[in-house]
């Protein structure tokens, strides 16, 4: 007899997996390290008031980590609302009639490649269990991967840590480099270069990419804000060379 899913078993298909951390941490670390050392160069050429610095690079890093927060739950909250309202339409339809079930299956089974009694006897096992058929046409015919209750509340903790980890990377050279104002960002530059291309090689050895081609463009959009930065503060800043 086939299984059936409540409430509970809607919610349980999600749970083995928890998507999002890797993209979440790289989001966060990423946009706070560029963040700040964009403001922070841009300041830094400027004015030589290591206070004023500090105070566009905290309060740079308290507004951007909240909101990178915020906008990391309400979108994931979006998607597992979404995820949720598309499930409960496919228990609905599965509860219709086992003809209709394989026929949705075989749909996605033919673009595969399967045919013949293969074709019908693969689609008639998964269909056989309303579970299984459940996850197979969220996954395979939606295109949408499973989300629990807590993603939400997982993905704005890791999107607000690591933006205020990425964004204390900038400042280090500036408070504990006992040097001067361009001495700090030459070292914050080299420092947050340093950081960006370790992200990229993070990233390359949890999805299989290249190290080098990954770090590269991690420290490539880093330089590009950080010269974005640089040359506005010396453009309105009226700081002489």
């Amino acid at each position: 007899m086939p299984e059936t899913a409540g409430e509970n078993g809607i919610m349980n298909m999600g749970i083995h997996n928890h998507p999002g951390f890797l993209s979440d941490f790289i989001l966060g670390s990423q946009d706070g390290l560029v963040n700040v050392l964009g403001i922070v160069l841009g300041v830094s050429a400027a004015t030589t008031d290591l206070r004023l610095i500090f105070v566009a690079a905290l309060a740079a890093l308290g507004a951007e980590s909240i909101s990178m927060g915020a906008v990391a739950y309400t979108s994931t909250k979006a998607r597992l609302r979404s995820y949720m309202n598309e499930l409960r339409k496919e228990s609905a339809m599965a509860g219709r009639g086992s003809r209709n079930n394989i026929k949705e299956v075989e749909a996605v089974l033919l673009k595969w490649g399967f045919s013949g009694s293969k074709l019908h006897s693969t689609a008639e096992a998964i269909s056989s269990n309303k579970n299984a058929m459940l996850e197979f046409m969220m996954a395979f015919k939606l295109k949408l991967a499973p989300l629990d209750r807590d993603a939400p509340r997982r993905s704005f903790i890791v999107v607000l840590s690591s933006t205020i980890f990425g964004s204390i990377i900038p400042l280090l050279p500036y408070v504990f480099l006992f040097s001067g104002i361009y001495t700090k960002a030459i070292a914050s530059v080299i420092i947050s270069s340093i950081f960006l291309f370790m992200i990229g090689v993070y990233e390359a050895r949890k999805t299989g990419g290249s190290a080098f081609k990954n770090g590269t463009e991690m420290l490539a959009i880093g330089i590009a804000a950080g010269l974005a930065g640089y040359l506005i503060g010396r453009v309105f800043g009226g700081v002489p060379a």
